[in-house]
């Protein structure tokens, strides 16, 4: 059983930093990629940022130059710095990650969200 624990959440002001973290945990044999996703009140869910196991990411278009996503494979922990946040970033931000299973095959786990609220 894995578990994903997210922390960093919280309130901000506009222009303001928030870092998050999401730390995998449990019997882990590898990890692909963990991505960070958003989900805004009455919006679908959505990709704010990935970064596979080559340390490629990859960042939704809104978020490109402020966020920065991460990864702690040591630790099997991700993170998302976000700066210049502006209102429209205010969402549920949820880690997900893909692990690597023996025999080979991959799984989805999702972390519980974590609330991002920017307003002055």
């Amino acid at each position: 059983q894995v578990q994903l624990v997210e922390s960093g959440g919280g309130l901000v002001q506009p222009g303001g930093s928030l870092r998050l973290s999401c730390a995998a945990s449990g019997s882990i044999y590898g990890i692909n990629s963990m991505a960070w996703y958003r989900q805004a009140p009455e919006k679908q869910r959505e990709l704010v940022a990935v970064i596979t196991n080559s340390d490629k990411t990859n960042y939704a278009d809104s978020v490109k130059g402020r966020f920065t996503i991460s990864r702690d494979n040591a630790k099997n922990t991700v993170y998302l710095q976000m700066n210049s946040l502006k209102p429209e970033d205010t969402a549920v931000y949820y880690c997900k990650v893909v692990l690597i299973l023996q025999p080979y095959s991959l799984l989805e786990v999702w972390g519980q969200g974590t609330l991002v609220t920017v307003s002055s």
